[in-house]
């Protein structure tokens, strides 16, 4: 005898025919998956917002309406709720119940470990780097240089911080490691946006690009001493300021012991 199949549902397919599940008699149910744009959405919720906290477009101390990025959005709550949360775990928002959601302030507590493990990291890539450079690479960095000063001759901040980033991710690729860059942008998340306020003062992007310039000239060298010690000062001269940006942006900072 035929095992019995018992019509489960009928579905339209994308052109809109008719057509029915059937699953044998004693057969498990099929999995009922989440609906995918729900994921989609929450995703790119996480990725925008990330990028506006990222970049200080949403400074720190700025509250976070759930109910508005939904209407933005056109979706309900929940797809934002996912990717604020998200969010909080890396340390970007706070949840004050009772209080409301905000952009956290930058803690001073995590820069010094964000600091430590990028510079680890960036040694091992810009050491790699010096030993096995070609011309070409070499001349890729040369192009980006040109662009971070581009980027100073008309004062665009985030288009200068992109061509850092760019340059720092080339050493990486250069290195034949380009994991080690992504590993180095999960950390120093905090570290980018004490960066972004050190910018506009006057004559970083010009030390910055001197300081990049030293590096590239190092692994154009194949000398990878030369080049992991023109990164460490180009790392330690950034850690250095942390004080006096903290001075010109009190509110964007927070301390142990500091008042919630």
């Amino acid at each position: 005898m035929e095992p019995s199949v018992k019509k489960v549902a009928t579905t339209e397919d994308e052109g809109g025919l008719a057509s029915a599940t059937v699953r044998r008699a004693g057969a498990p149910a099929p999995a009922v998956r989440p609906p995918r744009r729900a994921a989609t959405v929450a995703s790119r919720i996480y990725r925008d917002l990330r990028a506006e906290i990222v970049s200080l477009k949403r400074k720190p101390g700025d509250a976070i309406a759930e109910k508005q990025i939904a209407e933005t959005y056109g979706v309900s709550r929940t797809p934002v709720r996912e990717a604020v949360l998200k969010l909080a775990d890396e340390g970007l928002i706070e949840i004050f119940p009772q209080s409301g959601t905000f952009v956290s302030r930058i803690p001073l507590d995590a820069l010094p470990e964000a600091f430590a493990i990028r510079k680890a990291l960036e040694e091992a890539t810009v050491r790699y780097a010096a030993a096995r450079a070609s011309r070409s690479q070499i001349a890729a960095l040369r192009a980006n240089l040109e662009l971070q000063r581009e980027m100073q001759e008309t004062a665009n901040y985030e288009g200068f911080h992109q061509a850092d980033e760019s340059f720092h991710a080339l050493i990486a690729e250069i290195a034949g490691y380009p994991g080690f860059w992504t590993l180095i942008q999960q950390t120093k998340v905090q570290i980018d946006r004490y960066r972004l306020l050190t910018l506009p003062v006057r004559g970083r992007i010009a030390e910055v690009i001197a300081e990049h310039a030293a590096i590239l000239e190092a692994v154009a060298a194949n000398d990878p001493a030369a080049a992991i010690k023109a990164l460490d000062d180009h790392l330690d001269d950034l850690q250095i300021s942390v004080a006096d940006i903290r001075r010109d942006y009190p509110r964007y900072f927070t301390a142990p012991g500091d008042p919630v």
